[in-house]
């Protein structure tokens, strides 16, 4: 943890462990890479093992704990982020690949005084239940709904060459379907970016 860079790639050993193993088995520690991340609008100059991948290095580094680690494979869509709009996840990209792009975490999408759309609406509509995949979910909907108004089609689409796609449940249960809710909160999820796209909060 902290500024070693050696909590990548971490499960449940601590950063101490897996240095100690490197080194037993013959192997040197990577050198530190600078970098400059520009996260919720603002620069941070970050010195990390470039194999760090950007999950680890907004939470072990900047401490912004919104962006949870679940499956670390990305597969479960806990550690979802916004990158110059697009919803990436974060524990599949190192940090070092997002130098100057411009990052936002559930943290930079809102306030508890100014609440994005889609934050108000799952509160709204009691779209989470223990709240864990509820950062990624929020993440992943606000991308989402950046996509479906840039007409990019998913796999539900009827009309793929329509340049205006109809926001069905079926459309945001597919284009949802990368972000897992082990509470199963999905209905209230769906009429929560439901109300969204319809106008409904925002």
């Amino acid at each position: 943890m902290g500024e070693s860079g050696t909590d990548v790639h971490r499960s449940s050993s601590d950063s101490v462990g897996v240095t100690s193993t490197a080194v037993e088995r013959g192997h040197e520690a990577s050198p530190l890479s600078t970098i400059t991340l520009d996260v919720n609008g603002r620069a941070h100059r970050l010195e990390v093992d470039p194999r760090t991948s950007l999950l680890d290095a907004l939470r072990e580094h900047l401490r912004l704990a919104g962006t949870k680690k679940g499956c670390d494979h990305g597969q479960c869509g806990a550690c979802t982020v916004l990158v110059n709009g697009l919803r990436i996840n974060s524990c599949l990209a190192l940090a070092v690949m997002h130098e100057g792009d411009e990052i936002v975490t559930i943290e930079g999408l809102g306030s508890p005084e100014a609440l994005h759309p889609v934050q108000a609406a799952f509160v709204e509509r009691d779209g989470f239940q223990c709240g864990y995949c509820t950062p990624g979910q929020i993440c992943s909907a606000v991308g989402m709904l950046t996509e479906v108004r840039a007409g990019w089609p998913s796999h539900a689409t009827d009309d793929v060459a329509s340049p205006q796609i109809a926001l069905t449940d079926e459309e945001i249960r597919e284009r949802m379907s990368g972000n897992i809710c082990r509470c199963a909160a999905y209905p209230n999820i769906v009429a929560a970016i439901r109300d969204v796209a319809e106008g409904g909060l925002e």
